[in-house]
């Protein structure tokens, strides 16, 4: 009985192990929430990534969004900083997993 306890512990172990190894080795991209924030160009019906505002020369009929929504209306980036900034991260499995849960923190968080 003992020993049935023994090997049934080994074996979550070595399978949880597993897990661990394959999602430290498997690549996966890391894709911007839809509730990513942007600015919306209602006059050139773009959207511009936040961090790329200010050299971006909008117009003056701008809204606060999300990626969502510009995607809803079927907005195109603005520039190619917007699409440059809003590019997927290459990360692996698990860092990409613990991004999606929110406890690490994607690149597009503090917009």
């Amino acid at each position: 009985m003992l020993k049935n306890k023994a090997l049934l512990f080994i074996l979550i172990i070595l399978v949880f192990g597993i897990i661990v190894l394959i999602g430290l080795l498997v690549p996966k991209e890391t894709h911007p929430s839809s509730d990513t924030r942007v600015i919306l160009d209602h006059t050139y019906k773009t959207y511009i990534a936040p961090v790329c505002f200010e050299e971006s020369d909008p117009t003056n009929f701008l809204q606060e969004s999300t990626l969502e929504e510009a995607e809803n209306l079927q907005y195109a980036p603005h520039s190619p900083c917007t699409e440059n900034a809003l590019k997927s991260e290459n990360d692996r499995l698990l860092t990409s997993f613990l991004k999606e849960l929110g406890i690490m923190e994607k690149k597009w968080d503090g917009w």
